[in-house]
């Protein structure tokens, strides 16, 4: 246990060192050396400060020169207008002028494009929003045959205000007529119930189009009073950072801090959560003990209307999403947050909340026991990241807590293993690293290689294994990074078998957090100018092959419904190739059991499988309807509608098992929660949901062949086995 506790800064660290180093040298040297009559702002700073460290320091820089300014010119324009219905092509006519010029900027010039962008944003903002209030004054015809387009990509920007104009009529009729159907057919279903009133069809056309006033106002209210300039600046930093790769990304100081607070599972902050209800941010829950709980003064439902930072003005929330407000509320241990709160029977109070510590302590590893064949017991470990306090040595670390509960499973004398690695996405090298090396003996984990193309190879140092059993590992498309490495790791050595979608996320790649003050050097990841979290390696797996673009491809693969959606690795044009270097020695593992035999057996159940044969069918099926076009015809609509919702249903009732699992709690866990209500529903909850999971069950079912496998192993060499004494149906 004691190289789990260790943090080591190795010899593996010097190659990275040496980069930045160097490259701060050149920028601070470059610094001193330019001359200019205007001193440069802060927006000038950011960007050419961004644009030194990623010439000097990224994986693999692109030149920065007129073919990437045009591409970055293009791609922030999509961002900014997403749905390409607020600029006309007038105004991107306007501002080709720049199409060119932005290499310019980055590599030292002002920074004119995005101020000069968002003037004619604003002024289409507030254009757009008469517009739209003008479409849903008046009634929609849901009887006529028209199709909308809602895939931007697929659309160009509006010719001139007429075309823009009947882009945004389709676009808010289709809000209405989703509003408008579900209506009808709540209606339908209440009709002859005591006290139900019903109405006509021009009262429910005009609640509809009122419902979507509300949702466009609140995205208006958004574009006017939150997304302002900074925020546009920001986008188009991080334009610049993601046309190197898409990992690559700019952090201004508060999203720092956010992000290190997500990967370290404890923020400072008052300890209640929040959401989202009919245009107001509110107080969904409020953790027992908090600061927010201690004032008594914090209600669930109550109206978060502003926040203030001690006596300073006091941020307004209008036009604020959840997680703005989050990072505002949020902030040092010690200091005072002023929340304006409306309560429910309509009074304001203020009320002062000192900051102290918050433990995310749901986002941590923890396990149950599943009920397997026979009398097996199989133990299961949830890991939702590869977290680790960078700031605290006492703090959670990933490696530490998996290490605890495998403690917790064998003190249960479980048969077998599985860790689910689906949704986990990445996080701490060193951490996954260490928790791979308590399932194998010493060896290679993973190579990483600098820009200058020289590999290192990451090793568990330590003989011992804390676990030596069947072993099976869950992921799915959003695995990644760490979690690929882990997959890749155990994959490799033949430790056991890997169960998912066809393959991983694909992010073979590593960052690290670069301040951007020159002043106080680029070894402080926190600054008052931003972050940039930089590429500046790429994983290999000890096979050789690289995690990056590729992934890792399952042993056994399990239909999903995201397996034909495009959002892995391979589907960005930015993201760097896959390429493989020399393989680093290594030996299996030399198990009772074999793992080629186990991924068929699996694999055969999953394909003889009725639920995963519909599950598969029904995916490809629903991949088909999203690139259609819409109808605006109520009759087609409510149609199409009802086919889709048929087979979302059908697929939601594939996932659950006709038979429970039966699935237990560790010694105590529950009673963690006991002091919060909340918690412990929520937990609860993830009990029931493993209990139904069909992915699980087929984990459970490789694992207890494993389990066969070893005891007959074991009966052949006179060892005492396990408990499962016959092999899982085939």
């Amino acid at each position: 246990m004691q190289k789990l506790v260790d943090f080591m800064f190795n010899k593996r660290s010097l190659p990275v060192l040496v980069i930045l180093l160097s490259a701060a040298l050149f920028i601070g040297f470059r610094s001193m050396g330019t001359i200019s009559n205007d001193p440069p702002g802060k927006y000038e700073k950011i960007l050419h400060n961004v644009g030194d460290i990623l010439a000097q320091v990224h994986y693999s820089p692109r030149k920065v020169n007129d073919e990437f300014s045009k591409e970055v010119f293009n791609k922030y324009l999509t961002v900014v207008d997403a749905e390409k219905n607020i600029f006309l092509q007038t105004d991107i006519q306007s501002l080709r002028k720049y199409e060119l010029k932005l290499d310019d900027e980055i590599n030292g010039g002002p920074v004119e494009f995005v101020p000069a962008l968002s003037l004619i944003y604003k002024n289409r903002v507030l254009e757009t929003e008469v517009l739209a209030k003008e479409i849903l004054a008046k009634p929609f015809d849901f009887n006529l045959e028209e199709v909308v387009v809602l895939d931007a990509e697929k659309l160009e920007f509006p010719k001139n205000a007429e075309e823009k104009k009947e882009r945004w009529r389709k676009r808010l009729k289709y809000l209405a007529l989703e509003r408008y159907s579900d209506q009808l057919e709540n209606q339908e279903k209440n009709r002859g119930k005591k006290d139900f009133v019903a109405k006509t069809n021009q009262e429910i056309e005009k609640d509809a189009r009122e419902n979507v006033q509300k949702v466009i106002n609140r995205m208006f209210e958004r574009l006017k009073l939150k997304y302002n300039d900074d925020e546009r600046f920001n986008q188009y930093v991080n334009t610049v950072t993601n046309t190197m790769d898409p990992h690559t990304t700019f952090f201004p100081p508060r999203d720092k801090r956010y992000f290190d607070e997500q990967m370290s599972g404890r923020f400072f902050g008052i300890g209640a959560s929040l959401r989202m209800e009919d245009g107001n941010i509110k107080i969904a829950s409020v953790i027992t003990g908090s600061p927010a709980w201690k004032t008594g003064q914090v209600t669930v439902g109550d109206i978060v209307l502003k926040v203030g930072q001690g006596a300073a003005e006091p941020t307004d929330l209008a036009g604020y999403e959840t997680e703005d407000a989050v990072k505002i509320i949020r902030g040092s241990k010690g200091t005072e947050v002023r929340m304006t709160l409306r309560k429910a029977d309509g009074s304001i109070k203020v009320v002062p909340i000192i900051r102290d510590e918050i433990v995310q302590d749901e986002t941590f590893a923890r396990s149950v026991v599943v009920a397997g064949e026979g009398n097996s017991k199989i133990g299961y470990i949830m890991l939702p990241e590869f977290y680790a306090d960078f700031d605290n040595p006492r703090g959670a670390r990933s490696a530490v807590d998996v290490a605890r509960e495998v403690i917790k499973l064998k003190e249960q004398k479980v048969d077998g293993i599985v860790i689910d690695l689906r949704n986990n996405g990445g996080g701490s090298l060193y951490d996954v690293v260490q928790m791979a090396g308590l399932f194998i003996e010493d060896g290679p984990i993973v190579q990483v290689k600098d820009r200058d193309g020289n590999p290192s190879v990451l090793k568990d140092r330590d003989k011992s294994v804390l676990y030596d059993g069947p072993l099976a590992v869950m992921v799915n498309e959003f695995s990644a990074s760490a979690s690929e490495i882990f997959a890749a790791a155990i994959q490799d050595y033949r430790r056991g078998v890997v169960l998912g979608s066809t393959s991983t996320y694909g992010k073979g790649t590593v960052q690290r957090n670069i301040g951007l003050d020159k002043e106080s050097g680029m070894f402080s990841s926190n600054s008052e100018l931003g972050t940039i979290k930089l590429t500046l390696q790429k994983f290999y797996r000890i096979n050789g092959g690289s995690t990056q673009l590729k992934g890792v491809s399952s042993d056994v693969v399990l239909p999903d419904v995201l397996e034909k959606s495009k959002v892995r690795e391979k589907d960005d044009p930015d993201a760097l190739p896959w390429d493989e270097i020399k393989q680093s020695p290594y030996t299996t593992w030399q198990a009772p059991y074999d793992i080629a035999t186990v991924s068929s057996n699996s694999q055969k159940r999953v394909n003889n499988n009725s639920a995963f044969n519909q599950i598969k069918s029904s995916t490809d099926w629903l991949a088909e309807q999203n690139d259609k076009v819409y109808s605006l015809n109520l009759n087609k609509f409510r149609d199409e509608k009802k086919k889709i919702s048929a087979t979302v249903k059908q697929i939601e009732a594939l996932y659950k098992l006709p038979k429970e699992l039966s699935v237990e709690s560790l010694p105590g866990d529950e009673a963690k929660f006991a002091s919060d209500p909340d918690k412990l529903s929520r937990y609860k909850q993830w009990k029931k949901s493993l209990s139904n999971d069909i992915y699980l069950d087929e984990a459970i079912n490789s694992v207890n062949d494993m389990i066969y496998q070893q005891n007959l192993a074991f009966k052949k060499s006179g060892i005492k086995g396990g408990s499962l004494e016959k092999p899982v149906e085939q």
